[in-house]
């Protein structure tokens, strides 16, 4: 078994343990192998626009808004900019501030049809420390992969 399945069947037996109805959930880590392992794959960056740029953004991943900024709407059109700019046989991975908007965006995805669809634990900034501050415990910055500063 090559290293990618190794990575998705992974993410696949931490997708059953918490009944998810997408493929998988991912570490930053073991996402960041797979876009460079799986050419093709889409990372799809559902933060707010405000986030993308006071945060950091991550190079080359899509941009879709899964609230709206400012006031925090549910963006109703996330579905069809989704159809529009990610082909549903792609392997997708959602990537939020810390893993929780994207489970929404990974769920609504598969029910829409795309087959491939995996979370990124963590998100971007990790989980807040104990003075209530994200970015300095786990996510995709605090991993070391690769982001620019807006």
């Amino acid at each position: 078994m090559g290293k990618l399945s190794e990575l998705l069947n992974l993410a696949r037996s931490r997708s059953v343990a918490l009944s998810r109805p997408y493929q998988g959930e991912l570490t930053p880590q073991e996402a960041g192998e797979i876009l460079q392992l799986a050419p093709g794959t889409k990372l799809v960056d559902v933060r707010t626009r405000a986030e993308w740029d006071w945060v950091g953004r991550v190079p080359g991943a899509v941009e879709i808004e899964w609230n709206q900024y400012p006031g925090g709407v549910r963006n109703p059109h996330f579905l069809a900019e989704l159809q529009r700019q990610v082909d549903p046989e792609a392997l997708v991975m959602f990537l939020c501030r810390s893993g929780v908007r994207s489970i929404g965006a990974a769920t609504l995805a598969s029910e829409a049809g795309y087959n491939n669809c995996y979370n990124i634990l963590e998100g971007f900034e990790g989980d807040k420390d104990a003075n209530g501050h994200r970015g300095h415990i786990g996510g995709w910055r605090k991993a070391g992969l690769p982001w620019i500063q807006g």
